[in-house]
């Protein structure tokens, strides 16, 4: 059985430990960004599980500057415990959707902080243009700088019914455009999307193996208060998964997976206030230790079902596409 620092995945605490030598935290910036789902460009109703906090209800106030963002949640963090390294990470809407120029100045702001190891960007993959990518390579040089693409699925079917406002062609153009410049990329995937069966997820993992990307974070739907999806399931029009679904589900993915991604999330979980379904997300400590206890007991690991060949995503055998450059 392969591990990580004893864990049978490749986590991203694993990978930062090897990074950076220690154990390394986030703190969640707001930039006052807005999204080309919202404001009518694309929609103006947003995805259909996306809530008013435009998935980044844990974030910062976008009213303080962004040192005063970092510097109050590492004074919250630090006063628990002793940290000495964190990651910015841009969460709230779409982190690249504005003037290149303002971007340049709160992303310079965040990079020089002398605590901030790393930034990290949640994006849509349609809002990368030449600019904005010129800049993200610069930023590059300075210190690491990992872009979040929300991807969600590989199935165009349910990308039309969630509302994503991008064909699959336009995921695939983005992460080129970031490997050729030597920029990480972090993929969000969704597990448990409605009509989505097992094998549409597994193919997902199995399409994402064969790209260049470096993370993913496999989130768990959830269902948020307020939200298009919400009334959707109080009207009984599709399943979210039980406890012992999902942990199946996800040892399933996470076999597929090939070991070299790093997981960036497992669960994910919703705000308290504003989470309708499922409620038992909420104890995630709990289910993470059901997760390597099942794990250990089923000699389960990331990669155990990998094929490092070749794999078939919809009937097309493929090989990987992007290079890796060396970093």
């Amino acid at each position: 059985m392969r591990n990580w620092n004893g864990k049978p995945y490749h986590s991203l605490d694993y990978m930062l430990r090897e990074t950076f030598g220690e154990k390394v935290y986030k703190v969640t910036l707001n930039g006052g960004m807005s999204c080309p789902n919202r404001d009518g460009k694309l929609g103006s109703r947003g995805c259909i599980f996306c809530s008013e906090g435009g998935s980044g209800d844990f974030a910062a106030d976008a009213a303080l500057t962004i040192t005063e963002q970092i510097d109050s949640q590492i004074a919250v963090l630090s006063a628990k415990r002793p940290i000495h390294k964190y990651i910015a990470y841009f969460q709230a809407y779409t982190n690249t959707y504005a003037p290149v120029e303002y971007l340049r100045k709160i992303f310079t702001e965040a990079i020089h902080h002398p605590s901030v190891v790393a930034l990290s960007i949640g994006t849509r993959p349609d809002c990368l243009g030449e600019d904005i990518l010129d800049l993200l390579t610069e930023l590059n040089q300075i210190k690491p700088v990992w872009i979040e693409l929300g991807l969600q699925t590989i199935h165009e079917r349910t990308a039309a019914y969630i509302r994503r406002g991008y064909p699959l062609s336009v995921f695939e153009t983005a992460v080129r455009n970031l490997r050729e410049r030597g920029i990480e990329v972090i993929v969000h995937t969704i597990l448990g999307l409605p009509g989505e069966s097992e094998e549409d997820i597994l193919a997902t993992m199995e399409y994402l193996n064969h790209r260049d990307i470096q993370g993913i974070k496999l989130q768990l739907l959830h269902v948020l208060k307020g939200t298009d999806l919400a009334q959707e399931y109080l009207e009984g029009k599709f399943h979210v998964y039980e406890r012992e679904e999902y942990l199946n589900l996800l040892i399933r993915c996470i076999e597929h997976l090939d070991p070299e991604i790093v997981i960036h999330r497992m669960t994910g979980d919703g705000p308290k206030e504003l989470l309708l379904a499922p409620l038992w997300t909420g104890r995630k400590r709990e289910v993470l230790n059901l997760l390597h206890h099942q794990m250990k007991v089923c000699d389960s690991w990331q990669g155990k079902q990998y094929n490092f060949d070749q794999v078939t995503v919809n009937g097309v055998n493929s090989n990987k596409q992007f290079h890796t450059l060396s970093e």
